[in-house]
């Protein structure tokens, strides 16, 4: 993995906090509203496992995730970019929300190199 300095790896688990914290807002929601939560569910497994996976990578920990689980939580991501990069786009230059996406952004990507790194060892 690429050499990440302190306060990256801080905004990327502070970001992958906030992140964690609206998808149980959603979750929350849509269940009270009875909707369909599938997705809801998956991508918020996915940033669960992809926040301890930087964690694991940065602390030097092992971690208790399958292939499966790892392909999974990547293909979440993956399928998370393009949408993310689209609403970046529309942001102002210097406006918190383009900070807030450009963290997540760095975030995710983090996330599937660490998954790549794991992956060809």
């Amino acid at each position: 993995m690429e050499n990440v300095s302190d306060v990256v790896k801080l905004e990327s688990i502070k970001s992958l906090h906030s992140t964690i914290s609206k998808l149980e807002n959603a979750l929350s929601q849509m269940t009270k509203k009875g909707a369909n939560t599938t997705l809801v569910k998956k991508r918020l497994k996915a940033v669960y496992i992809g926040l301890e996976m930087l964690e694991n990578v940065w602390n030097e920990s092992p971690h208790h995730y399958t292939q499966e689980d790892l392909t999974e939580t990547r293909n979440v991501f993956m399928g998370i970019f393009p949408s993310v990069e689209k609403v970046y786009v529309k942001t102002k230059a210097g406006s918190p929300q383009r900070t807030l996406l450009e963290r997540r952004i760095k975030a995710m990507q983090l996330v599937v190199q660490a998954i790549d790194d794991l992956s060809t060892e």
